[in-house]
């Protein structure tokens, strides 16, 4: 018989150890080490394979042609806006998000697109059939270029794809595929590895676009090791939860396309919708007559959204008081904090600060400083924010406001919307070119831009 060995395996980075560890001495991870167990012919079961079974040829870069990445749109526009203009073909894509966010339903509103060019075969390995044919009816997908199977097992895969010979390909999900010579269970590290090296062979070599359904760990990340978002071309990602009514998509990785545009789309009863003016979706519910509130503008890729940002205040009961940001950074709080205490002399040392932009947006830039400044000003002192005045720059340790990008895109989008008023870094001023209705007030002092505000 053979001698069973055991190994254990870090399920973050696939660091290898003989013996249980409470920290990954490669990535510094806790607890992430499970056993696995192997015997002494595995490594001789396995193949050595190339990655990716490119030619390994030594060649002039002059003398290297360009293939011709021709990309197929799949008519929905937020998707395909954010990933570039529509999927390459032979690339690999991986989809991650919390459970029941939206991941399947996507797919089928994409593979009912991409149906049009060519078969489409679709890959469940969490539900069965009449699970996906339900909701399929339910999101009206019914075309004849679309074939399901469920199946987990990576060696049947592989025969149903070299059979129907598809252009595109789903598979749902990554962590429940498995490949039969490995004695590891679905989802590990070795599993997970081996699994999207052999679809990425697949893509490159067939000229397949793959699309892989990824989990996500408790902590918000995607499960499984980091080689599985090295060795893909594109890593999306829903990055709120569920509870959001709103699904926002977002590009971390896109070798044919950007990284800093996003998606949003509507949950609703028939399936994911888009929403073409999230400006308007944001502030739709917002409190005219409250004090804490006011709207900023923020560039999602090309895209300006305006969004809204509501501070509170309220004298701490504890020893230290507590600080909360939703949607923002925040060690960029603290930061502002401790600006409006020091340079502005306000007195926020036995507050308890809330911060939180609406929709479940969470910001990158810092351009939104200024306004989450005068959110914490009035709510503070209870004073009400115009309802039609916008904020936005950035705002450094010694108060002063920093010129800010696409200030014109900015402000014509809050145009748009019915905004009149703007208060601006007067160090943008120079290189405006916008020539609308809304009144701008440029202020180069956080001290000058609350005297606007209050004015």
């Amino acid at each position: 018989m053979k001698k069973q060995k055991t190994k254990f395996l870090c399920q973050q980075c696939g660091y290898e150890s003989a013996k249980w560890l409470g920290r990954c001495p490669s990535c510094s991870s806790w607890n992430s080490f499970t056993e696995e167990k192997y015997s002494s012919c595995d490594k001789k079961k396995l193949p050595q394979r190339q990655f990716t079974g490119f030619s390994s040829d030594v060649l002039k870069l002059n003398d290297i042609s360009i293939i011709d990445f021709s990309k197929y749109k799949t008519n929905v526009k937020e998707f395909d806006n954010m990933i570039g203009g529509g999927v390459v073909a032979g690339s690999l894509i991986l989809l991650g998000g919390a459970p029941g966010i939206g991941k399947s339903t996507l797919m089928l509103h994409i593979a009912n697109a991409l149906s049009q060019y060519d078969t489409v075969l679709y890959i469940s390995g969490e539900e069965s059939l009449s699970q996906v044919k339900s909701r399929a009816e339910r999101l009206k997908v019914n075309k004849d270029n679309i074939l399901l199977a469920s199946e987990t097992n990576l060696q049947n895969i592989i025969e149903a794809i070299n059979k129907i010979e598809p252009k595109f390909l789903i598979i749902d999900s990554i962590q429940t595929t498995y490949h039969p010579e490995l004695t590891s269970a679905p989802g590990t590290v070795a599993q997970v590895r081996e699994t999207a090296a052999e679809f990425l062979r697949i893509a490159k070599s067939k000229n397949i676009i793959v699309f892989l359904l990824g989990h996500v760990t408790k902590e918000g990340d995607l499960a499984g090791p980091r080689v599985l978002e090295h060795i893909v071309d594109t890593v999306l990602y829903f990055e709120n939860e569920r509870q959001h009514i709103y699904r926002i998509l977002r590009a971390y990785k896109n070798r044919f396309g950007p990284t800093s545009e996003i998606g949003i789309f509507e949950m609703t009863s028939s399936g994911l919708r888009e929403v073409e003016t999230p400006s308007l979706i944001f502030l739709s519910e917002r409190a005219l007559n409250s004090a804490g509130n006011i709207v900023t503008v923020a560039m999602e890729g090309t895209r300006p959204i305006l969004l809204e940002v509501q501070a509170l205040t309220s004298r701490t009961v504890f020893g230290m008081p507590r600080r909360m940001v939703s949607g923002y950074d925040s060690n960029r709080i603290i930061i502002l904090i401790a600006v409006l205490e020091k340079r502005l002399g306000i007195p926020l040392g036995n507050q308890d600060i809330f911060v939180n932009i609406v929709g479940g947006v969470k910001v990158k830039e810092t351009f939104i400083d200024l306004a989450a400044a005068c959110a914490i000003m009035s709510a503070n002192y209870g004073f009400v924010c115009p309802k039609d005045l916008i904020a936005f720059g950035e705002v450094g340790l010694s108060g002063e406001i920093r010129a800010v990008s696409l200030i014109g895109e900015r402000i014509a989008e809050a145009e748009k919307l019915g905004f009149k008023k703007a208060i601006v870094p007067s160090g943008s001023l120079k290189s405006l070119s916008y020539k609308g209705n809304v009144k701008i007030y440029g202020a180069d002092t956080l001290s000058k831009a609350i005297k606007i505000l209050r004015n």
